[in-house]
């Protein structure tokens, strides 16, 4: 039984999610897995299983949170449309192929490699740094190859992709809004391919009775996509209001202790 413990959990961490993803625009994936994790341990989940159920799961709230977002950089022309239709043949292949690897490696590798990546995030983030700008929009060829290596890496570490498309984007003289803009359009495809191959890789962990599907925990799944949805208005606000730089470092050093603690968890 679902017990409403876990339900404030979701809850809580839905409405955290929602008010970061406003106020610094990202996906967070960066937040939902180190989270999940520890709550699917408080629910004693078989723990060859709870690091693969933590990235499904977070990859299903992030279509959501993506639609959102691409609806809303849409209505301000901060979409290069042209740019996402490079990338998305590569952004689906790679996304989805590598679901087919996190479904074979440990909980303890994925966890690892989780962790490494956020916390070069972080350290981005900590430092705020961006990369120089150096040449023009790059053609199909380049862009599909991008596309693949962001959509594998997101699928791995599930996240919308947007601390590596924006970068890559920024890099090739597009205008930061723009930037972001596109990148939000591009965790469309990575969230939706994403969630089909977790899905799909997990099709025999599929226990209807205690409402999980494949590698999705489908409470888990609506109460933070709901929340979040609902929430994320604040955030945008906040971004308004609040020092945002100052607020990205203390924000950065909380991914942090959150992929520790999680590693922690596994090791």
């Amino acid at each position: 039984m679902l017990g409403i413990e876990s339900i404030i959990l979701y809850i809580l961490l839905g409405s955290f999610v929602g008010v970061a993803a406003g106020l610094f625009g990202i996906g967070g994936g960066g937040i939902i897995v180190p989270a999940l994790t520890m709550i699917f341990f408080m629910q004693e989940m078989p723990s060859e299983n709870m690091m693969h159920m933590a990235l499904g799961t977070s990859m299903a709230t992030i279509v959501v949170t993506s639609i959102s977002s691409l609806r809303a950089h849409h209505k301000k022309g901060g979409v290069l449309w042209d740019v996402f239709k490079m990338l998305t043949p590569g952004i689906i292949i790679g996304t989805f192929l590598a679901t087919f690897l996190a479904s074979i490696l440990s909980s303890k590798y994925l966890a690892i490699f989780f962790s490494i990546f956020m916390a070069y995030v972080s350290i981005q983030m900590f430092l705020n740094k961006k990369p120089k700008p150096s040449r023009k929009i790059a053609g199909p060829k380049l862009q599909f190859t991008a596309g693949t290596i962001i959509g594998a890496i997101s699928a791995m570490v599930s996240i919308g992709g947007g601390s590596l498309t924006v970068p890559y984007l920024i890099w090739q003289n597009i205008d930061i809004r723009k930037a972001i803009g596109t990148s939000a359009a591009v965790g469309f495809p990575i969230a939706v391919s994403g969630t089909l191959g977790f899905i799909i890789n997990g099709w025999e962990n599929t226990d209807l009775e205690h409402y999980v599907f494949g590698f999705v925990s489908l409470p888990a799944f609506f109460f933070i996509a709901l929340f979040s949805y609902l929430t994320a208005p604040i955030g945008v606000k906040l971004a308004h209001t609040l020092p945002v730089d100052t607020v990205k470092k203390y924000f950065a050093c909380l991914l942090m202790f959150l992929c520790i603690k999680m590693l922690y968890s596994f090791i």
